[in-house]
């Protein structure tokens, strides 16, 4: 007896779980391609070009000019007493360090425009995928972009309605 009714809770456990599952609808869409393909997107990616082309001549510059002087200094160096060869030694340590701080402020400078160009767009595309997926009536919406996870994805795609809802 103890068995049968066992035996009987798994079961309506099992049709429970089904009918469950059934009724919860799950959508995946690859936000990556979405963000690449979106036109502000690109803008955006033409407006950090823009910015680190600007960068790296200016760094360019100031390299070039480092070792112009470095190879002065090593050129100079038999015939200049010590005291100058030691204030050009700690001119140049100052200078390579002048450098290094210009990339790393120009490493973050890049990466802080970059969120700021990015986020009202991601913003943008996370409301297009909540009205679609709304629309839909699909109450979760995976990530399905490569590496994000998700090891299938053969439920419902919204890439083309969020980027019809996006006007693309």
């Amino acid at each position: 007896m103890k068995q049968l009714k066992t035996l009987f809770i798994a079961i309506v456990m099992f049709f429970g779980a089904q009918v469950a599952s059934a009724q919860t609808k799950v959508g995946h869409i690859d936000v990556s391609a979405l963000m690449t393909t979106m036109p502000a997107m690109k803008a955006a990616e033409t407006q950090l070009t823009k910015l680190r082309d600007g960068y790296d001549a200016e760094y360019k510059k100031l390299v070039a000019e480092y070792q112009t002087k470095r190879a002065q200094y090593e050129k100079e160096a038999p015939t200049a007493g010590d005291v100058l060869n030691e204030t050009r030694s700690q001119e140049m340590q100052d200078f390579g360090s002048r450098i290094q701080k210009y990339q790393d402020d120009a490493s973050k400078s890049l990466q802080d425009k970059s969120v700021e160009l990015q986020k009202p767009l991601m913003e943008k595309a996370q409301a297009a995928i909540q009205k679609v997926a709304r629309a839909k009536g699909i109450q979760y919406v995976l990530d399905s972009t490569v590496g994000s996870g998700v090891l299938l994805a053969d439920g419902t795609d919204l890439l083309a309605d969020v980027k019809k809802e996006l006007g693309f």
